[in-house]
């Protein structure tokens, strides 16, 4: 059986769980995610905790076993806390606005670049070089502030771009830098 699998999931108030078949709606504060599930895996619900259950202690049910009751937790926390993914801008004359919805970024490029977030992604902006990707579905917070870092990612000899908040970025020396190492 899987290390990770064994673990129930607490079920925090106000959240509610729905199981039908292999299909599970998690129901919370923050908003509602839905996920099918591979059906030999019983997921069930006791004392206030989510329980995932191999049909059998094989190598192949125990990958599963695990993924399936992270996926589950990962549902849990974000109908009940949300998830979010902070990014930076960094650079001389780069910049990010929030026009509505959507993100307008200033990263060096000849236009300004906008982003238009996907159904149940929020974008929050803290002054000019910050932006949080907010919402319930880890996954997709994930995905959306990896695609908002690809448009201008960090330039490793000047380490202008778009990073995420804590990521330390590595400065090559550049042409002047190995010059003067070599004598």
């Amino acid at each position: 059986m899987s290390r990770v699998g064994k673990l129930p999931i607490k079920l925090p108030s106000g959240v509610t769980v729905d199981i039908k078949g292999n299909e599970v709606t998690v129901k919370g504060p923050k908003g509602e995610l839905r996920r099918s599930f591979d059906p030999a895996m019983s997921i069930t619900i006791s004392e206030g905790h989510l329980l995932v259950t191999p049909p059998a202690d094989n190598d192949r049910y125990a990958a599963v076993h695990g993924l399936t009751r992270a996926l589950l937790a990962n549902m849990v926390e974000g109908v009940s806390k949300g998830f979010e993914k902070v990014l930076e801008v960094v650079g001389v004359g780069y910049r990010v606005q929030k026009a509505g919805d959507k993100v307008v970024l200033q990263t060096g490029f000849t236009h300004p670049v906008e982003v238009v977030p996907p159904p149940g992604i929020s974008f929050v902006v803290d002054g000019t070089n910050r932006v949080k990707v907010v919402g319930v579905d880890k996954e997709l917070v994930g995905n959306v502030a990896a695609k908002l870092r690809a448009i201008r990612k960090c330039d490793s000899y000047k380490g202008k771009g778009i990073k995420y908040v804590g990521e330390r970025i590595r400065l090559k020396p550049g042409k002047a830098g190995r010059a003067a190492a070599k004598k």
